[in-house]
């Protein structure tokens, strides 16, 4: 090999060029809503979201001169008092609607507690008894299709008094759902519910107790939900032709009064608190039942 060639440097290897590898992009942190903010947004939002379209469509479908109904506007004008102050008192008669609709609440608990109570007992007994079902189911299917105003002649003739006849009005209207729900869940108790009863040789009280009313409780409150229900509508009818101070006299009044706009006011509390009344009731049943009742 000739000097030349051995002078010669030899050729460099190519290395190959190092791979880069880009760090990953922190995720920039967002704005995020606590749980219960969504909850509340999303139970909240669409039903406000409809209320504000209703009140819309009224405003522009009575804004003419010669609208039978008065506006939201209008009545927001003529009756904010009753909505801002709803525990005034101006007088025995001249007293704001919330305590209207204390007053009606006070004959509804007395109704609708004979009506649960009374309803319960009666229900689990016909329950128990195929021949009793039998024999008082068609009974009670009529009766509970009489409306609670044909009643009140009734129970005026028997009490000789309204606030008496108003709470058995409440009484007799909304026990029929109770006891047909409830003879409906005890007929419902599985067989062995009650081979367990014979077991632990459980009296009748003690089977009453321990075993028929939990198991049938999700029937007991299906029922006494639609119980609560028929007394609030009970109880603002009777008071129209009863008269007093509660809530259904006070519509009746401004009727004859030809205040349109405090009854519209008025319709707003009966629904706000024929609501609330359902949802006491159902979370109730919630609780007791441990979330096995429907609401």
């Amino acid at each position: 090999m000739s000097a030349v060639a051995q002078l010669k440097p030899k050729a460099a290897i190519a290395k190959p060029a190092a791979e880069v590898t880009s760090l990953p992009a922190t995720p920039r942190k967002g704005l995020t809503m606590p749980g219960w903010v969504k909850t509340l947004s999303a139970n909240t939002l669409p039903p406000l979201v409809v209320l504000l379209a209703i009140l819309a469509m009224w405003q522009i479908a009575f804004s003419s001169p010669g609208a039978n109904l008065p506006t939201p506007t209008a009545v927001w004008a003529e009756s904010s008092d009753l909505i801002l102050e709803p525990f005034y008192v101006y007088g025995s008669q001249d007293i704001g609607l919330g305590w209207r609709v204390l007053t009606s609440l006070e004959r509804v608990a007395y109704g609708f507690g004979f009506a649960a109570i009374i309803g319960i007992i009666v229900g689990a007994v016909i329950g128990q008894s195929v021949w009793m079902m039998r024999g008082l189911d068609p009974i009670f299917q009529v009766l509970r299709t009489v409306p609670p105003l044909a009643w009140l002649p009734i129970s005026l003739a028997a009490f000789m008094d309204s606030r008496p006849s108003a709470i058995f009005v409440i009484f007799i209207t909304a026990i029929w759902p109770i006891i047909i729900n409830t003879a409906s869940g005890v007929r419902n108790i599985p067989q062995d519910y009650r081979n367990v009863a014979q077991v632990l040789r459980l009296n009748q009280i003690e089977f009453f107790f321990k075993i028929m009313v939990p198991a049938a409780a999700p029937y007991i409150f299906s029922g006494l939900r639609i119980g609560v229900g028929l007394s609030w509508l009970a109880i603002v009818a009777a008071e129209m032709l009863t008269g007093g101070v509660g809530i259904g006299f006070f519509i009746w009044d401004a009727w004859n009064s030809s205040r349109l706009t405090d009854i519209i006011v008025a319709l707003v509390y009966i629904g706000i608190v024929g609501l609330l009344l359902d949802k006491l009731v159902s979370y109730i049943g919630r609780v007791v039942t441990r979330g096995t009742s429907e609401g």
